[in-house]
């Protein structure tokens, strides 16, 4: 077993080690300086291994410390009139459960399970037995370490870190347990359901808020919950360890995936992509009438695929609806949230800027039009002229933000809502702050669809392998976060948003007719 596991961890570290090199040797200033020989040279990838395996702990350290505190923070601020042990505990608990549910590790594809078993053919049983105990093992530590920070921190004891790190670790192996359990009899992994998903990663995160409401879960019960999760888990643990076909199912979720080369976050949704596609190949005439050149190709891809790119969409709106009425009816009940949302939409209305950066599904349509349209159309040299990338684009443009306008209409309505039943509105105040909510969407809309034309980040395989492009995503959210603390007034936002995105749209389109016919190319 140890032998598998060390075999595993190599093929894991050279591929990550050369996909490293690979995006280097990409990068315009390291163009000429780099060759192919650098991938012989075992010192270059040891220190390149080194370096590498260093950040990778660094980096998991620093999301478990985020994680750990930033529920902290929620409680310590938003939670203010609760015990804050007790409101620790009880965020703490709902989280853990709703990551049994939604953060299943042992079933996902990726190129190391695919190395492993797929090219090198490694022992499947062995593989999973050692990469679940690894994870097991590293999820141990890195939680005993923060918890044990984090509890003292809100005045707990030694007792209740043990129940805790007990209940961390006890609900990811039974979470595994019955993800297995749920794919063998529906042949589908359960977070890949979106039927089953949303409701229960809503119910879960919104039970999280309830010292909000002075609601809290005992201790006394999450000790409880956790001994029988705890007996539970052994038993799963045991069943994990037994089972000799994973191979076999891993080949089973792969050639589900395999046509999309999709890594692990993307593949139910690339599939689904490949789904719509199919389904929806009959489109009605009627839509096509009048429609010419390249406006009739891009209402047939749309078509098509209209259900996989409206879907999100209208989840949100939905899930939207149901906030901004819980919201009003508080706001009627009870002067503390009137007060409260008032406050938020009278001088924090700059948060709406991180809000709308969520909300856009830029990402979701950028991807669905390469890999069921651009991925084939760019093979061809005459889809690459500026004249056919320019018409293209405004064409592409214009239905992406109708997509996005779905979501967008709706928050701006609700705010609308909102600030009617607030003590303080205006006709203006309630516009600007429509218009504004509105822009952000146009601007996000424009933004995605920009940086995709101009970095085109997927090679042929499909897979995201430009730095630059995830650089201005992490850039951009950064952007959004700290632009939410700004305090301006909705009509001074409004018209510095009508300025900019309109300046924004004037040089993204100058840019991908200058720039794009060079940039928007297969790899």
């Amino acid at each position: 077993m140890i032998n598998t596991f060390y075999q595993a961890l190599k093929i894991d570290l050279y591929y990550s080690v050369n996909s490293f090199l690979f995006s280097l040797k990409r990068l315009p200033i390291f163009k000429d300086l780099i060759t192919n020989d650098i991938y012989k040279s075992k010192g270059i990838k040891a220190v390149v291994g080194f370096i590498g395996s260093i950040i990778s702990i660094i980096r998991a350290s620093f999301f478990k410390y985020l994680y750990y505190a930033f529920i902290y923070y929620l409680c310590s601020s938003l939670f203010k009139e609760t015990n804050l042990s007790n409101s620790y505990y009880h965020v703490l608990f709902f989280l853990t459960l709703l990551g049994l549910f939604i953060n299943n590790k042992l079933l996902n594809s990726s190129k190391k399970k695919y190395f492993s078993l797929i090219l090198f053919q490694m022992d499947g049983k062995k593989f999973f037995q050692t990469t679940f105990i690894w994870n097991l093992l590293t999820r141990c530590i890195l939680n005993g370490i923060f918890l044990y920070i984090y509890v003292f921190s809100v005045k707990g004891g030694f007792y209740e870190f043990i129940i805790l790190l007990i209940m961390t670790v006890s609900f990811r192996v039974v979470g595994e347990y019955l993800n297995i359990l749920f794919y063998r009899k529906y042949h589908y992994i359960w977070y890949s359901n979106t039927i089953l998903y949303y409701p229960i990663l809503l119910v879960l995160f919104g039970c999280s808020f309830l010292p909000y409401i002075h609601i809290v879960i005992p201790f006394s019960i999450i000790t409880l919950i956790t001994v029988i999760i705890g007996i539970i888990s052994i038993y799963a643990f045991y069943y994990l360890m037994r089972v000799d076909d994973y191979t076999y199912l891993f080949k089973q979720l792969y050639t589900q995936t395999q046509i999309m080369n999709s890594n692990e976050q993307g593949s139910y949704l690339r599939q689904s992509m490949i789904d719509v596609k199919e389904k929806d190949k009959e489109i009605d005439t009627s839509i096509l009438k009048n429609k010419h050149g390249y406006d009739l190709f891009n209402t047939i891809f749309f078509e098509r695929h209209k259900e996989i790119l409206l879907r999100s969409a209208k989840k949100y709106a939905f899930f939207l609806i149901v906030f901004y009425s819980v919201a009003s009816y508080l706001m009627i009940h009870y002067s503390d949230y009137n007060v409260f949302f008032s406050s938020f939409l009278h001088y924090k209305l700059a948060f709406f800027v991180l809000i709308m950066f969520y909300l856009n599904r830029g990402s979701i349509i950028t991807r669905a039009m390469f890999f069921n349209c651009d991925h084939a159309m760019l093979r061809f040299n005459f889809y690459r002229e500026p004249k056919v990338l320019l018409e293209l684009f405004k064409k592409r443009l214009i239905t992406v933000v109708k997509v996005n306008l779905i979501p967008a209409v709706v928050v701006g309505i609700g705010n609308g809502v909102l600030l009617v039943l607030s003590s303080l509105w205006s006709i203006p105040m309630i516009i600007t702050n429509f218009l504004f909510i509105i822009l952000l969407s146009v601007f996000f809309s424009v933004h995605y669809l920009v940086i995709y034309y101009l970095l085109q980040p997927y090679n042929k395989d499909m897979e995201v392998k430009k730095i630059g492009y995830s650089i201005i995503l992490i850039g951009t959210y950064i952007v959004c976060f700290l632009l939410k603390d700004i305090v301006l007034s909705s009509l001074y936002l409004s018209i510095i948003g009508i300025v900019f995105v309109v300046i924004y749209i004037l040089v993204a389109l100058k840019l991908v007719y200058k720039i794009a016919p060079e940039t928007f190319k297969l790899y």
